[in-house]
């Protein structure tokens, strides 16, 4: 399904990160969680083991989380019946998912009965949305992620939460929807963390990505990063695993300075632009501190031990 799913900016998310999102979010018993990209239902099957062993639960709490503590949409067939599958076995006997295109909704229309206390997704990124999908929001733009974020903001209730992947560009880019949503973000959230991805951390893939944490119904004030670096390269065969997540996990509870952490006053970001690019100000540079010389003669001696491996390799053969 990973590799399937790359057409379109769809990457399944890997569960280790699934996991620590949900633990950021803390859905609580009572709580409605929602999946507007609901896919695979990663998101859901995660929060309702989460939820599930949070406490021993009464009987009405069981019912309650099976019946109605989950809900999703999901857009495509095979992933809307995968889903569902998916729901089914992780323990979930009754799976609230839709299948219907969450962005042909005017989010106008939604009302405080539809609205859900915690949103944890990883919607599609880069695809183009027609004219009249974008007539459904008050920031118009063809990018699919920006949609669905807005949607997430307007489907949460006051105080509501939300785990929410996307392309790191979203915190850079000049385009008017990106300064626009971004602004909303600010003004209409408290947006209280940001964990930076490497490239390759979905299935080996170089798409750069940031997890945004916000609450709905107050302004942001202090932002706190977080830049993943677990020093290797992802792929297939070393994917991302839980204990590279260990330390942000950790630190995200007090959201406490280190060197691959750190905050900013919200009130120095420039107005115009609501700029929020990661730049770890606790980073150092190590300077190579290596002559030319040096350099020449470990680059000659690296050519002599590449020779020599396949010379072993030409006898072996």
């Amino acid at each position: 399904m990973g590799n399937a799913g790359k057409n379109g900016g769809e990457y399944y998310t890997p569960r280790p990160l699934i996991q620590s999102i949900v633990s950021v979010v803390k859905p609580k018993i009572g709580e409605t969680v929602y999946d507007g990209a609901v896919g695979s239902a990663g998101f859901l099957c995660e929060a309702y083991s989460y939820m599930r062993d949070s406490k021993e639960l009464t009987s009405a709490e069981f019912e309650q989380l099976q019946q109605q503590t989950f809900f999703g949409k999901e857009k495509k067939s095979l992933a809307y019946v995968i889903g569902i599958m998916n729901m089914i076995l992780h323990g979930i006997e009754t799976p609230n998912i839709v299948h219907t295109n969450t962005l042909a909704e005017n989010i106008a229309d939604i009302q405080e009965k539809d609205r859900v206390d915690v949103v944890l997704a990883n919607p599609p990124f880069g695809g183009k949305e027609r004219v009249e999908v974008q007539q459904n929001f008050p920031i118009k733009t063809g990018e699919t992620a920006y949609l669905f974020l807005q949607h997430f903001i307007k489907i949460l209730r006051a105080g509501g939460r939300c785990g929410v992947v996307i392309k790191n560009t979203f915190l850079s880019n000049t385009d008017n929807a990106s300064v626009a949503l971004r602004k909303q973000l600010l003004e209409e959230c408290n947006l209280f963390a940001v964990l930076d991805l490497p490239g390759g951390a979905f299935l080996g893939t170089g798409v750069k990505t940031v997890v945004l944490f916000f609450e709905k119904g107050k302004r942001t004030e202090n932002i706190w990063y977080y830049q993943l670096d677990a020093g290797r390269t992802f792929g297939k065969t070393n994917p991302l695993n839980a204990d590279d997540l260990a330390e942000f996990r950790e630190l995200v509870e007090t959201r406490g300075d280190s060197e691959r952490s750190w905050s900013i006053d919200v009130g120095k970001v420039n107005k115009t632009t609501y700029e929020l690019t990661v730049n770890n100000p606790n980073r150092v540079e190590v300077e190579d501190e290596r002559t030319p010389a040096e350099i020449i003669a470990e680059i000659e001696e690296l050519d002599r031990q590449a020779a020599d491996a396949l010379q072993r390799i030409k006898e072996l053969l």
